[in-house]
C-alpha cells in the first residue's frame, strides 16, 4: 500500500469544489488518490469532474448516482431533484466520461483496506449512519481499515474488543491508524457536504505516521450555484450548497 493516500468521495459534478480539493491535495503530495464514487449527479459540471478523477485516481468506485446516470439503476428509486439531475446529466455526459464510469465498481479492496461507495452490506444504497449499520460494516469486512462514502458526512468509528467509539469528524479530526482498533472512515463529500459545513471535505491517510486527517477546503460556492441555475437544474441543489445540508 502507498504510504500517503488522499481519499475523496461524492464529488457530484461540482467542479469548483473538486478543483479546490485537488489543489489542496497537490500541496500534500500524496502517493495516490482514491475516490469512493458519485462523480456525477446533482451538479452542473460532470465531464471535467470525470476527466480529472480519471487522470488522477489510482482507484475509483462507482456511486449510485453514477449508476443511475448510466441507466444501471431505476431513476424512480431517486428523489425528484436527483432524478431530474440524472436525466440532465445523461444528455450532457461525454463518451469518455461515460466509458470511465462504466468501468467502475461500487466496491474495491487493497492491502489493508476495503472500500465501498455506500456500505459493505449494500455497496450502492445503504447509509452507514446507525449503530446497526456500523456493526454490520465491521462484521462483513476483514481488513483493519474500511472506507465508505455516500452519506456526505465525515465519520471516524473505531471497533476494539467489541466496543465501538467515535462519530462525526469535523475539520482537524485525527484518527490513529495503529491503535489496535479497526477503523471505519468516511471522508465526507467534496461537492455536497451535509454536516453543516459548506466547505469541500477530503481525507489524508498517512500510513507512515499512522494518522488519518480530516480536511476542509473553501471554494467559490456562488460559482457552482450560478452554473446550476444557468443549466436549469433544480434550484434547491444550489441553495443547499451554502448551508452544507
Amino acid at each position: 500500500m502507498a504510504n500517503r493516500v488522499a481519499v475523496i468521495s461524492d464529488i457530484h459534478a461540482n467542479w469548483h469544489a473538486l478543483e479546490a480539493v485537488l489543489a489542496a491535495i497537490d500541496e500534500e503530495q500524496p502517493d495516490e488518490l482514491w475516490c469512493l464514487g458519485d462523480l456525477v449527479g446533482y451538479g452542473p459540471r460532470p465531464n471535467p469532474c470525470c476527466a480529472a478523477v480519471q487522470e488522477r485516481a489510482a482507484l475509483c468506485l462507482a456511486g449510485n448516482h453514477d449508476l443511475g446516470v448510466l441507466g444501471q439503476l431505476d431513476l424512480e428509486e431517486f428523489a425528484p431533484d436527483a432524478k431530474a439531475s440524472a436525466l440532465w446529466t445523461r444528455e450532457v455526459l461525454g463518451d469518455e466520461s461515460r466509458s470511465y464510469l462504466e468501468s467502475l465498481s461500487p466496491k474495491g479492496r487493497v492491502e489493508g483496506a476495503e472500500l465501498f461507495h455506500a456500505s459493505p452490506r449494500d455497496p450502492i444504497w445503504e447509509y452507514v449512519l446507525t449503530l446497526e449499520a456500523v456493526e454490520a460494516a465491521f462484521d462483513l469486512t476483514e481488513e483493519p481499515l474500511v472506507l465508505v462514502g455516500h452519506s456526505h458526512v465525515p465519520l471516524v468509528l473505531a471497533q476494539s474488543g467489541g466496543t465501538l467509539t467515535g462519530g462525526l469528524a469535523p475539520e482537524a479530526t485525527v484518527a490513529e491508524l495503529d491503535s489496535g482498533a479497526r477503523l471505519l472512515l468516511n471522508p465526507g463529500s467534496v461537492g455536497q457536504p451535509r454536516d453543516g459545513d459548506y466547505r469541500a471535505a477530503w481525507l489524508l491517510l498517512d500510513f507512515a505516521s499512522a494518522r488519518a486527517s480530516f480536511r476542509r477546503v473553501a471554494y467559490p460556492v456562488e460559482e457552482t450555484q450560478a452554473e446550476i441555475h444557468e443549466r436549469g437544474l433544480p434550484s434547491a441543489l444550489a441553495e443547499r450548497l451554502a448551508r452544507g445540508a
